[in-house]
Order: structure tokens, then C-alpha cells, then sequence
């Protein structure tokens, strides 16, 4: 795939946007500077009730590894976002987002920021979905593996300048996606994320 920068939209560093997204149009997400992850959240447009939902995705695709060919399911059983093409293969879905409590409890001493918890409640007020609404985000990018005894850890992600994930709509959505904010999750430094949709 050859990004077109004519039609791409770009989030800034440690910042969030919503946007709606139409059934049957794709959406693009673009690491542009390479280890940078994109919290990525999911709502049925005109019934936020109906979520991504990490929990429903893992039961119907058995997998957690989730690339090419998987789709995101919601709280409702229905697939809300398919997997189309998959560049980097790595992604979370166990994670919640970043928030002021994250940055207390892992980073004592650093300033603390409102992470992707905060920015995603900011940019999806508009549609009338408030903190508590905001599930476990598709963490886009980040790179959590899990050892043979169960715990889990967050490394510097693998994507490269350029890498990109594509997802199908099968329902109007409300997007929300970020430029995550957390220290550890990015590799210790933040970055933009670029997004493209197809119509």
C-alpha cells in the first residue's frame, strides 16, 4: 500500500480524536515515525451502548494474537471491524488505556499526563459516551507479550516508519484513536499517528 499524504490526517503526540466511520469504509492507521502506538476504541454510532469489546474478540476468534483475517467483535456479539491488511502483526487488546492513575502508579516522579484514558474522553463527548464508557482499548501497535507463567509486559513496539494496519467497517462507528501517551508502551519516547479513511 502506497499512503497518499494528500489524504492523510495526522494526531499529535500524546492526543486523541473520534470520528465517524461509515459501514463499509476502511480505516488506515499509520505508524509514521516507527514504535508508536495508537489506542483505538469502537462504538455502534446512534447506540454507544454497543462497544469493542477485547473479551468477545477472544472467544470468537481464539486468539489474542490478532492480525490479518481477525475481527473485532462487540459487547453484543456482532463484528464491528475486520482486519484487512496488517503490517506490523502485534497489537494489544489486554490493556487498559493510559490514564492520570497509570502514570501514577507506574512512572512515581515523571510528570503526570491525562494518557489516552483522558484524551479519548475529551474527543468522545460529542456523542455523548463519558468516562465510564471507555472499554479496553485495540491497542494498535503495542507490544505485550506473555510469558509461559501468565505475566505480561510491555516492550518498545516493532513497527517501523510506515507501518500500517487496515480495518473494514461493518457497522457505522464512532471512532476514537490516540496517540498514546505512556512511556513504557511507546519505547520511551512519543510520536504522531497518521489515519487515513477510504470511503
Amino acid at each position: 500500500m502506497t499512503a497518499d499524504t494528500q489524504t492523510l490526517s495526522r494526531i499529535a503526540p500524546r492526543s486523541g480524536v473520534a470520528f465517524e466511520l461509515n459501514e463499509g469504509e476502511r480505516l488506515t492507521v499509520i505508524d509514521p515515525e516507527g514504535q508508536q502506538v495508537a489506542d483505538l476504541l469502537a462504538f455502534v454510532r446512534g447506540d454507544v451502548g454497543e462497544v469493542i469489546s477485547n473479551g468477545r474478540t477472544f472467544d470468537y476468534e481464539e486468539t489474542i494474537a490478532l492480525t490479518t483475517g481477525n475481527r473485532l467483535w462487540s459487547n453484543r456479539s456482532n463484528v464491528l471491524l475486520s482486519i484487512e491488511e496488517d503490517t506490523v502483526g502485534r497489537h494489544d487488546f489486554l490493556l487498559t488505556p493510559c490514564s492520570e492513575a497509570t502514570f501514577r502508579h507506574f512512572y512515581p516522579g515523571k510528570p503526570v499526563h491525562r494518557g489516552c484514558f483522558g484524551n479519548l474522553a475529551e474527543a468522545l463527548a460529542p456523542w455523548g459516551i463519558d468516562e465510564d464508557r471507555i472499554p479496553v482499548a485495540f491497542n494498535v501497535f503495542m507490544n505485550v507479550p506473555v510469558a509461559a507463567d501468565g505475566s505480561v509486559s510491555v516492550l518498545p513496539p516493532t513497527g517501523r516508519p510506515g507501518d500500517h494496519i487496515t480495518l473494514l467497517a461493518h457497522r457505522d462507528l464512532v471512532i476514537g484513536l490516540t496517540a498514546c501517551s505512556a512511556y513504557d508502551s511507546n519505547g520511551g519516547s512519543f510520536k504522531p499517528i497518521d489515519y487515513r479513511i477510504d470511503r
